[in-house]
């Protein structure tokens, strides 16, 4: 029944991403207007997040910059739905510009392995496929609540030309990405998602304490990989969306051995890349919903929940 329903998920996606691109746009800006005026989850959680971390602005620029990143983000989903019923070689035919390839063909050479640190700017669903085309890899995913959530991921994820192996979030799914560091191997993360408490430390992110995952620094430091930030930003135009592939350097302490000096340097790379277009980051996630133990602070999203 799961994988049925799935299917059938896979088929309703299809079909909406048959239509036309000008009307995809169309209906997606429709939707970031309509989640404004219900005063919709999206909405209410990017509002909060802009509260809590662009007090530069005024009520305008702020209310201005909230109907960008809801745009940006509708635009992405019909975008994903596009990118996970076409072929992998149409798809990739969307990046018109790689800035750092060679970058990440020298880590692709090293004996030691190489993290990729992918946060959620832009399209990541395209990097995947970018990065299958390029390497064998493993991606760390956290499955969604629902088996037929999960199973339709894990359908259309593997609409890749290249080999992806898609690990859960979990113990034995560490050690799976760890023995594929030693030997050498590609892993990608999204590095940004709030861990659950216990399993990361605070540090700031513009300029307001987030529970970060400490993962990722620990699989650096253990196996000595390498760590380079990677992600699609959407270019600008109204035409069919057009990508331009980033790879850079992750910062200095990525991989210490003390965590807090590690999710520091996590966390200022993973702004490094969201402010080079801030509407196209993920501001409808809950990123500071846990508060530091002892701080006094409560849910800064109560008033955002459903």
């Amino acid at each position: 029944m799961t994988n049925l329903a799935a299917t059938l998920l896979y088929a309703l996606a299809w079909s909406v991403a048959r239509l036309p691109w000008p009307l995809l746009r169309a209906l997606a800006d429709a939707l970031a207007r309509l989640w404004v005026a219900r005063n919709a989850r999206e909405a209410r959680v990017a509002r909060r997040n802009l509260e809590l971390i662009r007090g530069d602005l005024d009520d305008h620029a702020r209310t201005c910059l909230l109907h960008a990143i809801l745009r940006a983000t509708a635009r992405q989903a019909f975008e994903t739905l596009r990118l996970w019923t076409r072929p992998s070689p149409r798809n990739l035919a969307d990046i018109v510009a790689i800035h750092g390839e060679a970058l990440f063909d020298t880590a692709l050479a090293d004996p030691r392995g190489l993290i990729v640190a992918a946060p959620h700017m832009g399209n990541w669903e395209l990097l995947n496929q970018w990065l299958a085309k390029k390497t064998p890899l493993a991606i760390l995913y956290r499955p969604p609540e629902s088996a037929i959530g999960e199973a339709f991921l894990r359908r259309v994820r593997a609409n890749v030309t290249g080999e992806v192996e898609q690990v859960r979030a979990e113990a034995s799914g560490v050690r799976t990405l760890l023995k594929r560091l030693q030997k050498g191997g590609v892993v990608g993360i999204l590095p940004d998602q709030q861990p659950k408490a216990g399993e990361g430390e605070f540090a700031p992110f513009f300029g307001r304490q987030a529970l970060t995952m400490t993962l990722l620094g620990r699989l650096a430091n253990r196996s000595g990989a390498q760590v380079l930030l990677c992600w699609c930003q959407r270019l600008p135009g109204n035409g069919a969306p057009r990508f331009a592939l980033h790879i850079a350097p992750a910062p200095a302490g990525i991989a210490d051995a003390d965590p807090q000096r590690a999710v520091a340097a996590l966390n200022a790379g993973v702004e490094a890349v969201a402010q080079r277009d801030f509407a196209q980051y993920q501001w409808t996630y809950k990123r500071y919903s846990q508060r530091p133990d002892g701080s006094g602070e409560e849910n800064p999203y109560w008033d955002a929940s459903p």
